[in-house]
């Protein structure tokens, strides 16, 4: 078995096998890329993110500078936006679902490196997916560390560290996150909610 597939299986690989590198280097000069073109050039640098992710949905806005391990473990949703400086190391599935909106300085990882020290030194992680539902909101300089699911319709406050499972439908914030309420029909400020959605949310 490769050690693409091992990374793939969820299984302990080594990340500098020949493979791996050179897919990581492929998407690196994507990226750099991607991130000297002008924010104007929208039809180039939605181009570069169709070669780099596995899917993309409609109405998708990265911010530059943006950076991913792979790309292709990568799956976004319709009007995603994310701000700038959003890091995405992506050695297993990162799933992001419709309408989800991600702060500047943002950072989702898969990799865990190995525990112990002569293993680590040597080279051994091991990953696990991580997936954000519809219409979740993230704050800036949120940090999500492997194996993390964020339930739909839920806000993580700036500057959180997500270590577990967030279930559907609440605000949490901290380090580590922890829910702090439930989002009910009194958090409706009374606002239209027919008209389209920005394209491109601050």
């Amino acid at each position: 078995m490769s050690e693409k597939d091992k990374m793939l299986n969820q299984e302990y690989y080594i990340s500098w096998d020949n493979e791996l590198t050179e897919e990581r280097e492929r998407a690196k000069d994507l990226l750099f890329e991607f991130n000297h073109m002008k924010p104007s050039q929208r039809y180039e640098r939605n181009q570069i993110i169709q070669k780099l992710f596995h899917s993309v949905g409609e109405n998708a806005w990265i911010e530059s500078p943006f950076n991913c391990d792979y790309g292709y473990n990568i799956t976004v949703g319709d009007n995603f936006y994310t701000n700038t400086n959003c890091t995405i190391l992506d050695c297993a599935k990162v799933t992001i679902g419709n309408n989800v909106w991600i702060g500047p300085n943002v950072s989702l990882y898969t990799p865990n490196h190995a525990i112990d020290a002569i293993e680590r030194i040597a080279g051994y992680e091991r990953t696990l997916p991580i997936n954000i539902s519809d219409n979740v909101w993230i704050g800036g300089s949120v940090t999500i560390v492997p194996g993390v699911t964020i339930g739909d319709n839920s806000i993580i406050g700036a500057g959180s560290v997500v270590t577990k499972n967030i279930p559907a439908n609440v605000i949490a914030a901290g380090v580590p996150c922890k829910v702090i309420r439930s989002i009910t029909e009194k958090d409706k400020i009374g606002l239209t909610t027919n008209k389209q959605s920005n394209k491109n949310p601050q």
